[in-house]
């Protein structure tokens, strides 16, 4: 029997992006502003204050992290220094990073969601090794959730409006053979951050739907619904000791009072591991 249980600590306004790298969640506060590190063995947290919108965080192998998020893709030092990147989208005034993971490999991808919910307005794109981002599927309108399967062959990629999880075949840094593998619109709300199990099963939270829900990547199957007193379920990542707890991050409603809104939740109890979190090699 699974247990859901909200964690205290930040509040956050929208949270987004977690996941587990060195003994503590990292997650982001999109429309609060921040990254924040958590360890929830203790409570402590630390906090970093980035001056835009962050729509995710990942670390980087060499120390620090990379974010992207209002003003594209940035460095973010321990002691909270920002140094720019580049932003492939700086003259769409209406759009902002989103999501974003890195590949087995050390690449940073992360794609870009249109705020006015232009059509196919929004892109990924891959943030190299080498340091030069390169637009690798256009024509998106919210970019959220991405992961690889335990082969790195494959990986996977939430457009929210189209309801579908696509695979591509992946290597080296390069997507090809879209295909879809997972219909989600019997849930009846929207497919956002997602992470995947040691079976290659993948993990979706459902923005407006107060749940996350278990997918087969091959066949589509709908596995388990875990239900969560939040309705802005944002996103989700394996992490503890032994990679068997999942963390589920929250937003706050525009207009629903709900007692845990804004907190990451655990649950414990699944009988299931994830996989490791990849760092930026560059």
């Amino acid at each position: 029997m699974h247990l859901v249980e909200p964690i205290k600590g930040h509040i956050s306004t929208w949270g987004e992006g977690p996941l587990w790298h060195n003994g503590a969640l990292i997650y982001v506060d999109i429309e609060g502003h921040k990254v924040i590190r958590l360890d929830p063995s203790t409570g402590e947290e630390k906090i970093w204050e980035v001056g835009e919108r962050v729509g995710t965080v990942v670390p980087r192998e060499s120390g620090g992290m990379v974010i992207a998020g209002d003003t594209g893709f940035s460095f973010l030092s321990e002691n909270g220094d920002l140094t720019a990147i580049s932003d492939p989208e700086l003259d769409k005034a209406n759009n902002r990073f989103n999501d974003g993971k890195c590949s087995p490999d050390g690449h940073f991808f992360a794609g870009t969601i249109s705020l006015v919910k232009a059509k196919g307005d929004a892109s990924l794109y891959r943030l190299g090794k080498d340091g030069d981002v390169t637009e690798v599927y256009p024509g998106v309108t919210n970019s959220n959730g991405i992961t690889w399967s335990a082969d790195c062959k494959t990986m996977f990629y939430i457009d929210t409006p189209t309801l579908t999880v696509l695979a591509f075949d992946y290597a080296d840094g390069e997507i090809s053979n879209a295909r879809k593998v997972v219909d989600t619109s019997a849930i009846g709300a929207s497919p956002d951050g997602m992470a995947i199990d040691e079976n290659d099963n993948l993990w979706i939270a459902f923005c407006h739907g107060a749940c996350v829900v278990c997918y087969d990547s091959k066949t589509g199957e709908q596995l388990r619904k875990i239900d969560l007193p939040c309705l802005e379920t944002t996103a989700c990542a394996f992490g503890g000791e032994n990679l068997d707890i999942l963390y589920v991050t929250t937003g706050i409603h525009k207009s629903e009072i709900e007692e845990h809104a804004g907190k990451v939740f655990q649950i414990t109890g699944l009988g299931v591991k994830g996989q490791k979190t990849y760092l930026y090699q560059g």
